[in-house]
């Protein structure tokens, strides 16, 4: 099995070194194409209006100049494109992809992408307890649990159109209770923070940060790793509302 990994965090993350560790209980055909850069909050972004830059780090293992939807295309349609990989793995991202999130996630729309080339595709994401640990977000949950989750959903059909979003809890592996399949969640708050400051030369900066509420949907991505599972969810790229198709499609015959 060839197996591609990727991240939003960049080349360098140690969430991209465990992830490489999970696929080699896999396979020994490993794939590395990931950002030069962090590029957390890229979402499904490619970089259009610049051209991008390859760099080899050592065997089969790649850096691109651009967001990690560019990386996954890069690795596909030009790296791998005479024999193309059986598995996306993105990840393991430093923090949570939990509910509206997935937005947002380079993570995710990495992903998403080889799901949309055609490819199986899983993203992975570690949950930490507080802000400001830095680089000593501990990766042990997803250490230990990942190759549990990724063969257990190997082993299921795969689904066009479709990737799978692993999100493992912020606790030591021995706490995790388990494996719970759950259904994207929804923040109830206001979750944007944007803190405001003056740089030394007198010009104000503005930050963006994420405020989560502690709410979480009975059922869903955010309960499951609140109460210490770890959460698999299946998302597909199709955001058609059917519901509201027949509603519209009537309004609009009226009018016509």
């Amino acid at each position: 099995m060839r197996i591609l990994l990727t991240n939003d965090d960049g080349v360098h993350a140690p969430g991209l070194k465990v992830l490489e560790r999970i696929a080699r209980t896999l396979s020994d055909d490993i794939w590395i194409v990931a950002p030069m850069e962090e590029q957390s909050g890229a979402g499904h972004s490619l970089t259009l209006s610049r051209p991008l830059r390859l760099r080899q780090h050592g065997e089969k293992h790649y850096s691109v100049s651009g967001t990690p939807t560019d990386s996954v295309m890069m690795a596909i349609g030009h790296l791998m494109k005479d024999q193309r990989p059986d598995l996306v793995l993105s990840g393991v991202n430093r923090g949570a992809n939990l509910g509206e999130d997935v937005t947002y996630s380079g993570t995710v729309s990495a992903a998403m992408e080889g799901a949309i080339s055609g490819v199986r595709a899983i993203a992975l994401s570690q949950v930490y307890a507080r802000e400001g640990q830095g680089d000593t977000i501990p990766f042990e949950a997803a250490e230990v649990w990942g190759e549990r989750v990724v063969r257990a959903l190997l082993a299921q059909p795969a689904m066009a159109k479709t990737l799978i979003n692993v999100n493992f809890p912020a606790l030591p592996a021995s706490a995790i209770k388990g494996i719970k399949v759950a259904r994207q969640g929804f923040y109830d708050i206001d979750r944007t923070r944007i803190v405001q400051g003056t740089d030394p030369r007198g010009y104000d900066y503005f930050w963006f940060g994420l405020h989560h509420s502690d709410s979480a949907p009975a059922g869903s991505d955010l309960a499951a790793v609140a109460d210490g599972y770890v959460s698999v969810t299946p998302l597909h790229f199709d955001l058609t509302h059917y519901e509201l198709l027949a509603t519209l499609d009537a309004a609009f015959e009226e009018q016509g």
